[in-house]
């Protein structure tokens, strides 16, 4: 593990929570199974919109089909956030591409680093992988919630990355002969540019716009991609477009196809 920072949520609640902000509270856990899980357990139970949680070690963390990590303890950014969007609900499919957006801005901003995104919310930094993005709807009395995870390398050494073609903040600071920023700084950045996204985005129904602003930060676009989608089925060809509901289009040797999930592998051209 390369040299860390300490988690500070009282830092965070200075830098994030404010009298009609987005934000309403955030918690920092030493330990937990998965944030996101904590947090579906709480809108469940009632809890408002607004809810950060951070914690310094997630043992079971959730990804896309069910995929499960570790990371070392006070290496990474693991957090989750609670919303209860007022918007149409065929639009939340732009929840965790809004969320990739704003690791991306979070990231140039507090780190320097040239981020972007891979679609649908994958953020890289020089084509490795530097953050995941799980959206999860949730049912709950109160009406359905969406709880968006982040998880950010941080402090990973080489010999502790998830797969050889991840990267972390640590690593690439080092290879530019910098430090890299702490966790807290990173974690506000992001979510005041969350914060941010998420009021445009409420507050107007022209999802084109989103989509043009996603498309200035998307690598994807224009490149030669396999799309995997479950039960190991595979399409390959040109990704042309993202749409006004964050699908993924594609030229295909049969013609276009429109698809609003997959694991998307960019291929040499």
């Amino acid at each position: 593990m390369l040299s860390g920072d300490v988690l500070d949520a009282d830092v965070l609640r200075r830098e994030l929570v404010r009298p009609g902000g987005l934000w309403r509270d955030v918690e920092v856990v030493e330990r937990t199974g998965s944030t996101n899980a904590d947090l579906a357990v709480r809108a469940r139970a009632g809890a408002g919109a607004g809810e950060v949680l951070v914690t310094d070690f997630q043992f079971a963390g959730k990804g896309r089909l069910g995929r499960t990590w570790v990371a070392p303890q006070g290496t990474n950014i693991s957090m989750s956030v609670l919303l209860r969007p007022d918007v149409a609900p065929a639009r939340w499919s732009w929840l965790p591409l809004l969320a990739g957006l704003a690791v991306v801005e979070g990231v140039r901003r507090a780190a320097g680093e040239p981020a972007v995104l891979k679609w649908p919310n994958d953020v890289l930094v020089e084509e490795r992988k530097l953050c995941g993005v799980l959206a999860e709807r949730v049912e709950t009395p109160a009406g359905p919630a969406c709880v968006v995870g982040m998880g950010i390398n941080a402090w990973l050494g080489a010999d502790e990355l998830p797969v050889p073609t991840a990267t972390s903040l640590a690593l690439l600071a080092q290879q530019r002969g910098t430090r890299a920023p702490s966790r807290n700084l990173v974690i506000a950045t992001v979510l005041r540019a969350f914060e941010l996204l998420h009021g445009h985005w409420q507050g107007s129904d022209d999802d084109a716009a989103f989509a043009a602003s996603y498309l200035q930060r998307c690598s994807t676009i224009g490149r030669r991609v396999r799309v995997l989608l479950a039960g190991d089925v595979t399409v390959e060809g040109v990704a042309e477009a993202v749409d006004e509901g964050g699908r993924l289009v594609l030229r295909t040797a049969t013609g276009r196809r429109t698809f609003g999930a997959g694991d998307v592998v960019h291929l040499r051209s």
